[in-house]
Order: structure tokens, then sequence, then C-alpha cells
């Protein structure tokens, strides 16, 4: 499983103890603003954020990574209790009972990875890459990515679209149009700026598909 960072003050066990039967790849960090820079270091598929003792620092965190527009996906654990207390709705994507059992929190994280791993309105999210339709943004794990116009384009026709592969000649009418006269080696030099602007984290999103074209990842 892909990395989940748990911020809080408590233990993983005391935090959402239905946790440990996921087994996943389990970083612990405390639940303090100052936590994030090396947090985000750590490149999580998915941040838990533990409100159950402190849901006002919890609030301050979450609010944080909403103005920071993260896009890696989070989860507040939070009480019953506190659960009308602060809108959570508007700065954490999903939320988990700290008593829930293991059948409910492996639902909610299945849930929320379809619903977020996708087309999610005008974003396009891939892992920690997140493409915004609306405003032509692009940042991969907080890194805003400087793209021209028909690399954003090729980035989202593909994104939008993983695990297909699609040829030369149809990516050309897809992105650039059917009236569109140059040569498919365009899209061989586009795929490689595209994935020079990527960087080494996120390059191989894009396979190549010997003799036949590109597809992005479906796994992510």
């Amino acid at each position: 499983m892909a990395v989940v960072l748990l911020l809080s003050d408590r233990s993983p066990a005391q935090a959402l103890p239905a946790l440990d039967a996921l087994r996943p790849d389990l970083k612990h960090e405390p639940l303090a603003v100052d936590s994030l820079d090396h947090a985000m270091a750590i490149q999580p598929s998915l941040l838990l954020i533990d409100a159950g003792e402190n849901p006002g620092q919890a609030w301050s965190i979450l609010t944080t990574l909403r103005d920071r527009d993260t896009a890696v996906p989070t989860v507040v654990v939070v009480e019953r209790h506190d659960l009308e207390r602060y809108p959570w709705h508007e700065v954490a994507d999903e939320f988990v009972y700290p008593g829930a059992p293991e059948g409910e929190l492996r639902v909610r994280l299945a849930m929320l990875h379809r619903r977020l791993d996708g087309v999610d309105g005008a974003i396009v999210r891939l892992g920690d890459l997140r493409i915004d339709t609306d405003t032509y943004k692009v940042t991969a794990a907080g890194r805003a990515l400087d793209l021209t116009f028909k690399e954003f384009e090729l980035l989202r026709f593909l994104a939008t679209h993983p695990g297909r592969v699609y040829t030369r000649p149809a990516l050309l009418r897809e992105v650039w149009g059917y009236d569109f006269y140059g040569g498919t080696r365009t899209v061989d030099v586009h795929v490689r700026r595209l994935r020079a602007k990527l960087g080494a984290d996120h390059e191989q999103l894009i396979e190549t598909v010997r003799s036949v074209g590109y597809r992005i990842r479906g796994d992510e």
C-alpha cells in the first residue's frame, strides 16, 4: 500500500485502531502545523488528521492544507460529538470515527479513492498529481508545473482516460484536432517535454507502449 501519514499526538492504535488491520505503510507525525513541511516531503498518498483529542488543532491543520492547495486527499478522524462543531466538509475529503470497524474504514477509503482518483468536477487527480481544468493549473505533490496549452491538453486527455493506450495519430486527432497537419513526431516531442516538467518522481506516469503509443498509468 502507498504511504499513509497520520498527524496525531496519540499512537495510531489509540487514534484509529482499525487502521492496523489494513497494514498500510504508515508514517506518524505530531498534530502540529509545523509538521506539515516534513509531512509533505514524505509524499504520502493519504493524510489522516486526528481530531479526537484536539479538534481545534486539527481544524487549523486542515485549513492550512486547504490554503496551500495540497493535492493529497485528507481524512479527519473525529468524535461523533465533534462532527458538527466545525464544517469539516469544507477542509477534508472524508471523515471517520475513531472507533470505526475495519470494514467501515476499508469501504470509506475505497470510496474516497474512487471519488478522487479521476475526474472530480474540474479537478483531475492521479495520486498527488492535480489537474485543474478550469484554471489550467497543474501541481505535482504541491509543486506547480509551467505547461504550455498543448502540454496541458495532452496531459489532461491522457489523465482522464487512465490505463487506456492511444496511438500517436489518435492523440493528434483528440488533442490537436482533425485539421492539424503536423506529423506524429509532434506527440513524441510533447510527451518528452511533459516528462521533463513532471520530474523524476512523476515522469513514469506517462508510459510508452512499444509500437503503439502512450498511456497514463491506471494504478495511481
